[in-house]
């Protein structure tokens, strides 16, 4: 079955790497909007008989999300086999349960939303909560890729004498997996209380580091808190600016800014999301992956 690639806008990039590793066309389509603000849809390539993939990564979901039902019912109106939807960054994950009365659990809701429309979906390291896995919540074919390897060899080949960080003990089991695939030795900063509001942090064998590169390592960097507060406890133990590594750049407001004042030296992250620290490309797996997943359809 020939495959046809659309990317939503700001997903260009990603899409071509994927086309050129799938050896499928990347389709051409006009989306924009009406002076009245409604989404307008019209696909101008061929796509009878053939399987669609829809690339469009889910941060800042709300106004991607009609174009994109828009573009898979479009698509399968004109014949397509089946729409293949590639978000690498997936929203909707936190409200996995009620937790106020009057609440509603909004990732199901959501699941069920482009369950609707897609065929499979494939994404990158969903926050999953207390969901064991995808398929909880979606109820099409899905694959959720780890980009935990990807992450390890961008260590080994850029950065010597390497150290990674977890800022408290619930990072130890993914931080010790990057690090271990990385062949680099971690620690995990510890919290001593003293009382209600003195709280100690330390870097455990901080000596045996002093030379080391530290690099700290999260799934999200959202409003990046947590790593600027270790950047300081770092800072105090007479550690090296740290390289920050992240697999979303969500970077709400100015987070990234403020990472960056932080006193960091570099901060990258994979190519999820459109932003200029990406520096970690996971096209090469998306693409193998997505292939893989429409055999399931």
């Amino acid at each position: 079955m020939k495959t046809i690639l659309f990317s939503l806008p700001g997903n260009e990039e990603l899409t071509e790497l994927m086309a050129t590793k799938m050896d499928a066309e990347v389709g051409k389509a006009t989306l924009r909007n009406f002076p009245d603000g409604e989404s307008y849809t019209r696909i101008l390539s061929d796509v009878k008989g053939k399987c669609v993939v829809l690339v469009c990564t889910l941060h800042e979901p709300d106004e991607k999300l009609l174009p994109l039902y828009f573009l898979s019912h479009t698509a399968k109106s004109l014949g397509a086999m089946c729409t293949c939807l590639v978000a690498p960054y997936l929203a909707y994950m936190r409200q996995d349960k009620v937790f106020n009365e009057g609440e509603g659990v909004t990732s199901g809701f959501f699941g069920k939303l482009i369950s609707g429309f897609a065929d499979s979906i494939t994404t990158v390291d969903p926050h999953l909560h207390r969901i064991s896995s995808l398929g909880e919540v979606y109820q099409i074919p899905n694959k959720v890729i780890h980009a935990a390897d990807a992450i390890s060899e961008w260590i080994k080949e850029n950065i010597e004498n390497p150290v990674l960080i977890g800022p408290d003990s619930e990072s130890e089991q993914w931080v010790s997996e990057v690090a271990k695939n990385a062949g680099a030795p971690f620690t995990v900063l510890q919290k001593v209380r003293h009382g209600d509001r003195d709280v100690e942090v330390s870097v455990p064998d901080v000596d045996i580091y002093k030379d080391a590169t530290p690099i700290l390592v999260d799934d999200i960097i959202s409003t990046a808190r947590t790593m600027i507060e270790t950047v300081q406890h770092l800072k105090k133990a007479g550690m090296k600016p740290p390289i920050c590594v992240g697999i979303h750049a969500v970077f709400s407001g100015n987070a990234y800014q403020d990472l960056l004042d932080s006193g960091v030296e570099k901060i990258v992250t994979c190519n999820t999301i459109p932003h200029s620290s990406k520096g970690i490309d996971l096209s090469d797996i998306m693409a193998k992956e997505v292939k893989k997943l429409m055999h399931h359809i």
